[in-house]
Order: structure tokens, then sequence, then C-alpha cells
């Protein structure tokens, strides 16, 4: 049940993502000045958590994604749903460690 709760709450952080960004790319049209405003407030350490936040969040949507079609179209996949759960967390754990260190070091050492 957990991993349905993660994977609602994942698809809505990723659609309101979505939404901000078109909002905030499309203020372009509007007013370049109030664009360059607010792309100015991504440059902050809390955005840059925020960032991993999303990126840890798409990489468990995407896997856990992958093993709901698995469960819903392989004959023995109800059969092994809870494996490939944690396998699907492995994965999006496995990536997520690749790639925070050099996140990180762009957030907060300045590069």
């Amino acid at each position: 049940m957990w991993s349905w709760v993660l994977h609602r709450i994942t698809g809505f952080l990723i659609f309101f993502f979505l939404l901000v960004h078109i909002l905030d790319t499309a203020l372009v049209r509007v007013s370049p000045e109030a664009y360059d405003a607010v792309i100015g407030t991504y440059h902050t350490p809390i955005m840059g958590l925020g960032e991993a936040g999303l990126v840890a969040a798409i990489l468990f949507h995407a896997f856990n994604g992958l093993r709901i079609v698995l469960v819903d179209f392989w004959s023995k996949g109800p059969r092994y749903q809870k494996l490939m759960l944690w396998i699907a967390v492995g994965l999006a754990l496995v990536l997520l460690a690749g790639f925070l260190p050099f996140h990180l070091m762009n957030v907060f050492g300045g590069n």
C-alpha cells in the first residue's frame, strides 16, 4: 500500500513541478525582467535540495511505474511484486547515489 501512496505523491509532485516550469518559462514573454528575477531565485541551496528531491521522485515514480506494468501484464508479476518493489527502490537509490554527490557539489560548491 505504501508504494501506491508514494506513487501518487511523486506523480503529483512531478505534475506540480511541470506546471510551475511551464508557467515560469511562459513568463519570459510577459516580462523578461520578471523571468530573470524568478530564475534568480532558483539558484539557492533550498532550490538545489528541491531539485535533488525532484530527481528522487522521478526515479522512484519511473521504476515503480515499470513495476506496476509488470504486475499488470506479466503472468508472474503478482507473485514477484514485493521483490520487484525492492528492486525498483534499489535501482532508484543507486542512481540517486550517483547523482547526488555531483549535484550537491554544484549546489553548495558554487561551481
